[in-house]
């Protein structure tokens, strides 16, 4: 008979798989609040949403003896918002995103552990820019990723991701497209949307911080080091270490969901991740048998989210220091912001 193990002994697994060589194994105090957060979230009626970005022990699912409800990518845990039955959904993730999850769920309380976990690509464009770009360009369809703030957002035609940015840009009309804000996703996207479509991408300035470290430098030097590796690349990327990353050797370059699905397809052993730290370790506990190398650069925004300010966030609930959690938005940014998103989620 197979053995049951406790959440506790799930959770320690699990997490053994995801972590790098040589990480310490977890410690009783996040054992302890892990176990709080599972009783508080039955006890506040609350889910939590995950991303992959998250640390480790933050993507470790209910099933697995953790405390998310939901991981997955921005689209993912988009699509994940608008079938939340709790009354408060705690969003590990950056503000935009939790943005994103209460305009889908305005009846709903969204809580973010930390609320300076915000995006630098978000913090590039405000609604202000958005409407002088509409004045210089009138009737050029305006596409906004969806790490852009709820104002930004409801100044926009519609919202896409890195994983439906390439359907959304074939389905919208005309010969141009606004794409904002992340310059480098705009130029790995462009040469494929002007082959398929003949469109062209007016874009803006926008960058990732964490993504924009992956130079043509960096990712060759991995690659004469493991040159049986492919490597996987985010489309936010830098262009020109796409270009060259791929033309040197195989892989893929694409969304965090193009990333995992290619892995699990191929029949590779050994791969150069070129995103955020933790998305390796996602990749370690879906794929065990399989070598990741990580230059491990890490979303300073990202990380500001904890174990132990998530159980803050739920111990909150129904007390006066809920209010520094929670997500509010006004009525008119909400009707505003939710046609580009819920256009978005066609595509999904």
């Amino acid at each position: 008979m197979a053995e049951i193990l406790t959440a506790t002994e799930l959770f320690e697994t699990k997490l053994r798989t995801m972590q790098a060589p040589g990480e310490a194994g977890p410690s009783e105090a996040l054992l302890t609040a892990v176990e709080e957060i599972r009783k508080l979230k039955k006890e506040k009626n609350a889910v939590v949403l995950s991303h992959f970005y998250m640390p480790a022990e933050l993507q470790i699912t209910e099933a697995d003896g953790g405390i998310a409800d939901f991981v997955g990518d921005s689209l993912g845990l988009s699509v994940a918002a608008t079938k939340v039955q709790a009354d408060n959904i705690i969003f590990c993730g950056v503000k935009f995103m939790a943005e994103t999850a209460k305009i889908l769920n305005p009846a709903k309380q969204v809580l973010l552990p930390n609320m300076l976990a915000g995006c630098s690509l978000a913090e590039s464009i405000t609604a202000a820019d958005v409407r002088k770009l509409k004045a210089q360009y009138p009737g050029v369809p305006v596409v906004a990723y969806i790490n852009t703030y709820a104002e930004t957002k409801a100044e926009v035609d519609i919202c896409c991701t890195s994983r439906n940015a390439m359907d959304i840009a074939r389905a919208m009309e005309g010969d141009q497209l606004i794409f904002l804000p992340d310059v480098f996703m705009g130029r790995n996207l462009q040469a494929k949307i002007k082959a398929e479509t003949g469109k062209e991408l007016i874009l803006w300035d926008g960058k990732c911080e964490v993504h924009e470290q992956f130079s043509p430098q960096r990712i060759k030097g991995l690659q004469l080091m493991y040159p049986e590796a492919d490597v996987l690349v985010h489309w936010e990327v830098p262009d020109q270490t796409v270009a060259e990353a791929l033309e040197r050797g195989g892989g893929v370059v694409g969304s965090t969901s193009d990333i995992l699905r290619y892995v699990g397809e191929s029949k590779k052993r050994q791969f150069i991740l070129g995103s955020e730290c933790d998305l390796g370790a996602t990749l370690r506990g879906m794929y065990p048998e399989k070598e990741f190398i990580v230059p491990c650069i890490k979303c300073p925004h990202m990380k500001s989210i904890t174990i132990q300010n998530t159980l803050e966030a739920l111990l909150a609930i129904g007390n006066p220091s809920e209010a520094a959690y929670r997500i509010e938005l006004e009525e008119e940014i909400i009707r505003k912001a939710f046609t580009p998103i819920d256009r978005m989620l066609a595509f999904s």
